[in-house]
């Protein structure tokens, strides 16, 4: 089993990709902040794009200038997310940042796209006791993610890579190629 004495808050272990308990009242108010901050966001006018970039910019670690996201976003906690300037998010983004997620500068996201850091326990006692863990994700420069696309924890995608609609995207893509399918597999180079 594992122990919950190492002398680390539940914050420091899953920052530090060790399993930890989501349900800790530190956890649980960053939390409770992300999806009030969230709900504002997702609730304001397209009309308002100031309103909107000023909750981003309190949600997220980081927003590169231009970045436009259309609601609705989902995230875990916010503050573990950044993005490059010029990068565009159409509507449904989920991004569960349990552990990082770094997203270039001029990436395109298609609608309905899942970025997940989570990972959780094979063995069958350890997920009963709640225990989790994560994974960063890393999508380089001018990647284009098509409606659709998962990216599992741990995946890095390389800058100018294509990933087709419904891709689910299990490990690293190296830059310049497109890929596709579920698992997600290069078809082909970019030239």
């Amino acid at each position: 089993m594992v122990s919950e004495t190492d002398g680390r808050s539940m914050r420091e272990r899953m920052l530090a990709g060790d399993l930890y308990i989501a349900d800790d009242p530190e956890l649980a108010a960053q939390s409770l902040r992300a999806m009030d901050l969230t709900d504002a966001f997702n609730a304001t006018s397209a009309r308002d794009p100031e309103q909107r970039r000023r909750l981003l910019t309190e949600l997220l670690g980081e927003v590169g200038e231009g970045v436009e996201i259309r609601p609705p976003l989902r995230v875990d906690y916010g503050s573990h997310i950044r993005i490059g300037a010029g990068t565009f998010a159409n509507f449904g983004l989920i991004a569960l940042d349990v552990a990082p997620i770094s997203i270039g500068a001029d990436v395109q996201i298609g609608t309905n796209v899942q970025l997940l850091t989570p990972t959780h326990p094979i063995d069958p006692g350890l997920r009963r006791a709640k225990w989790e863990a994560a994974e960063p994700i890393v999508i380089g420069d001018n990647v284009w993610l098509g409606s659709g696309a998962i990216v599992l924890p741990g995946v890095t995608i390389g800058e100018n890579t294509v990933v087709g609609a419904g891709a689910v995207v299990t490990r690293d893509l190296p830059a310049n190629v497109v890929a596709v399918g579920n698992p997600a597999r290069v078809v082909r180079s970019i030239d």
